[in-house]
């Protein structure tokens, strides 16, 4: 059988990030373009840039307005829209309003791992918070979009009504915030190379082949059969 080298990608991101958003499609691209000998195992992790959200949320837009000191969000808005663009995706960020938590998304998340769905699962959040401007938070938009993605709607019901399932993605967060990881997205490539920010596609690929190049020369690379 033939074996394939084996990239691991560690992620941080949070739903609610624009740029975590397009951070993930612009690698995703990178992957779906890569030639079959490797085989990519990309891992997601929590992060929460606001993770005190009340119940129902908060008006974002004026959240942001009060962070930054700033009247006018369209310049901000058109810069991200723009990088959007470059990456193919139709982003208006005057669509969704509010900012809400995000621990329950997380949290399922986390449990996509073992069903192989964490990509998917991701991107369809990713899509409902930004292009459907659904609340994120609300049981029943979670349900409908994990029960697309390998979970039964009793999974999703057990999962997010369990307070040490949830706790559990809170200390995971907070471990990420602790460690070191000020901002996402945030990337890590095979424990050797990290890449902050929603980079071009092109640094993604140079990270990749290096990593490849360096698990070749020193013998440590990992193999699929």
């Amino acid at each position: 059988m033939t074996t394939k080298n084996t990239v691991q990608i560690a992620v941080y991101s949070d739903i609610a990030c624009p740029w975590c958003f397009i951070g993930m499609r612009r690698l995703q691209s990178v992957i779906d373009d890569w030639s079959d000998d490797v085989e990519f195992q990309v891992e997601h992790h929590a992060y929460m840039l606001n993770p005190d959200l009340p119940a129902g949320g908060i008006d974002s837009h004026a959240e942001i307005s009060r962070k930054y000191g700033i009247s006018d969000l369209r310049p901000m808005f058109a810069r991200v829209e723009a990088a959007a663009r470059d990456t193919g995706m139709d982003l208006d960020l005057f669509k969704q309003k509010r900012g809400y938590s995000t621990v329950g998304a997380h949290t399922l998340l986390r449990h996509a791992a073992a069903r192989g769905t964490q990509g998917a699962l991701a991107d369809a959040l990713f899509v409902a918070y930004f292009m459907d401007a659904l609340d994120v938070s609300d049981r029943a938009v979670l349900t409908e979009l994990a029960t697309r993605h390998g979970f039964s709607a009793d999974e999703v019901a057990r999962i997010l009504g369990d307070e040490g399932e949830l706790s559990i993605t809170r200390d995971e967060a907070r471990q990420a915030s602790a460690g070191g990881i000020t901002g996402v997205p945030f990337f890590i490539i095979d424990e050797r190379y990290s890449i902050s920010g929603a980079q071009p596609a092109e640094i993604f690929r140079e990270a990749i082949t290096l990593s490849l190049q360096a698990a070749g020369s020193d013998g440590t690379a990992s193999a699929a059969r």
